[in-house]
């Protein structure tokens, strides 16, 4: 049975508060249309929150981190252990994420939602796990429908943390081994794509390692039928408990009325896969980049999304997105605080 809150409605954006902040924007003293996208995403941003006068000063940032069985195919240039690594540098501080998130003054959490070891309690580091790691997807599905709902649960955990802590936008990241592999197997489970087209080099792979990649993905999909017509079931035979995580924050902030940015690759698959299940999510997530994984742009492009930054970065983490938030900042700056032509005295053209 599919867990209730999926279901939940997804609430509408204000386009009461977007006329009026679309009539702010005709009123400030420059040409119309002159700061390009920058007032596009005011006025969006103002719709989402219901505020003539958005802000983005309460940022939560949420990161993900699981294992995938399929690493033991040889997908991946590092090994699981880095995981469980790398969530004990996140909440050191020591990653970029960690180190984007204090530049901004933002909330950062670290959520273990299913590393292949389980490492107990770690300072800093919320334990929220679906398992020890998904199965191989080469072989057999990656996660049973109980791992499912409860990594999706952990990603709605965290946005009800979020709106609790009163967070004007969330940021989902993602941290795991061999999960550029996950997501271009959803993505071409989704898609109807080869797997050629979309599998990357993820964390360092040469064209032979790419092409094993896209060789194992291929096989994967073989033992499935219409998944593309069945979102989370994608997201069940093929997925990771970090993408599903990520996909169920993305669906709770549109039930609760938070803006959502998105980061590259993983996020944007899991973004697609929320929005295949509820496709009026589309509105409550804005595109933070577009990440140098050559299956971004496909993506992308199947969610009808124009990402802000093109910085060629592909870390993940959530820190393509942390790194667009100064320009959400500037944009809600710059609609709040310039005056009218009535307020500085200027001629209208």
């Amino acid at each position: 049975m599919i867990a209730d809150w999926l279901n939940d409605q997804i609430k509408t954006p204000s386009s009461q508060v977007a006329n009026l902040a679309a009539e702010r924007r005709q009123q400030l003293t420059k040409p119309p249309g002159s700061l390009g996208r920058l007032e596009e995403t005011a006025i969006n941003l103002g719709a989402l929150q219901g505020r003539e006068k958005p802000g983005v000063e309460r940022v939560h940032i949420a990161v993900f981190a699981a294992d995938h069985g399929v690493a033991a195919s040889g997908v991946s240039a590092f090994s699981q252990e880095v995981t469980v690594q790398m969530v004990a540098n996140f909440a050191a501080g020591g990653a970029a994420i960690s180190v984007l998130a204090k530049s901004l003054g933002a909330t950062l959490e670290v959520i273990n939602v299913g590393t292949a070891i389980d490492p107990g309690e770690m300072p800093g580091v919320i334990s929220d796990r679906a398992g020890d790691g998904t199965a191989n997807l080469h072989h057999e599905d990656a996660m049973t429908q109980e791992q499912l709902y409860r990594a999706m649960d952990a990603g709605r955990s965290s946005v009800v943390r979020a709106v609790e802590a009163g967070s004007d936008l969330f940021i989902g990241g993602d941290m795991g081994i061999a999960n550029t592999t996950a997501s271009a197997a959803i993505g071409c489970a989704l898609l109807q794509c080869e797997p050629h087209e979309l599998a990357g080099p993820g964390t360092g792979l040469d064209k032979a390692g790419v092409s094993h990649k896209a060789e194992v993905i291929r096989q994967a999909l073989e033992r499935y039928d219409r998944l593309h017509e069945q979102p989370l079931e994608a997201l069940r035979c093929v997925g990771g408990f970090e993408v599903a995580a990520l996909a169920g924050a993305y669906m709770a902030c549109g039930q609760r009325g938070v803006p959502v940015l998105v980061d590259g690759y993983i996020a944007t698959v899991a973004a697609l896969v929320a929005v295949r299940y509820q496709p009026a999510l589309r509105e409550w997530l804005i595109f933070s980049h577009r990440s140098a994984e050559p299956g971004h742009s496909a993506m992308l492009k199947a969610l009808a999304a124009e990402p802000l930054l093109d910085l060629s970065m592909r870390l993940g983490e959530g820190s393509g997105a942390a790194t667009a938030v100064p320009l959400l900042r500037l944009a809600c700056d710059l609609h709040n605080g310039m005056a009218t032509f009535a307020d500085a005295g200027v001629s209208e053209g």
